[in-house]
């Protein structure tokens, strides 16, 4: 396994209020790693801190070998020209059709022409479910859909890392089963690392490879690795009751 994102003794904090602490994790290249702990804990500001829009009080990230908060800011934009990133919304342009939200990164970023832009928009749509949409606009398109337009932009210019921010919030179990699914599906296609911010259990223990554990109570880490080795081997009541539902007892996964 290699190392592609490595936190260090990181502290999170908005103002003087702390909210993580001693945080010290690897994300593996391939990994679909979760992000997960109870509301608060703090896991939506983590991932603002790897993707650039917080500093850390204290402590490192690492994208491989570079220190990603000491680069400059051309630096860090080449970083964040490898990521792709989902929010819960989907985050898409209202005034613009989905085609336009796809074309609008690759008009920004590459040199393409325009009928290669709009092949890879074709193309991109189609991988996720969505093809013959592309004159579409979000508010014509459920919210399902409006997830995978999310995903298909996110994935639009190849990127190494992707990051998604509670991506089955607001979905029923159907589709939030399809959108685990086709996350794997891109995760396979791209070769990418996944950083996954929830805390949907069937979510968790279907496609997660690795993990960590956020406490709201503790400000810091209760426990990183799979998630099936954090409920099989944890010794944290409060990790084990996230992972139980609350039921507060161990279980051995089928």
């Amino acid at each position: 396994m290699t190392a592609v994102i490595t936190i260090d003794n990181l502290t999170m904090s908005y103002g003087s209020d702390i909210i993580q602490k001693d945080l010290t994790f690897t994300i593996n290249r391939g990994d679909i790693f979760a992000i997960m702990g109870g509301s608060g804990c703090g896991k939506s500001t983590l991932l603002r801190h790897l993707i650039g829009l917080h500093r850390p009080r204290t402590g490192t990230i690492y994208y491989g070998t570079e220190d990603f908060w000491t680069l400059d800011d051309q630096e860090q934009s080449l970083i964040l020209r490898k990521t792709g990133i989902l929010y819960q919304s989907g985050a898409l342009w209202s005034s613009m059709t989905l085609a336009d939200n796809l074309a609008l990164p690759l008009q920004q970023y590459t040199n393409l022409s325009g009928s290669m832009i709009q092949d890879i928009i074709h193309f991109k749509l189609s991988l996720v479910g969505l093809k013959g949409c592309e004159d579409y606009y979000p508010s014509e398109i459920s919210g399902g859909m409006r997830k995978r337009a999310g995903l298909a932009r996110a994935i639009v210019l190849d990127p190494e890392y992707l990051f998604f921010d509670e991506p089955s919030a607001g979905l029923d179990p159907v589709n939030a089963k399809n959108l685990d699914e086709l996350i794997v599906e891109i995760r396979n296609s791209l070769g990418a690392t996944v950083v996954l911010v929830t805390h949907e259990l069937h979510s968790i223990f279907a496609i997660a490879t690795n993990a960590v554990y956020l406490d709201a109570e503790e400000k810091t880490m209760l426990a990183v690795g799979s998630p099936e080795e954090m409920l099989n081997n944890s010794t944290h009541q409060n990790v084990i009751d996230f992972l139980t539902r609350g039921e507060g007892r161990r279980r051995t996964s089928s």
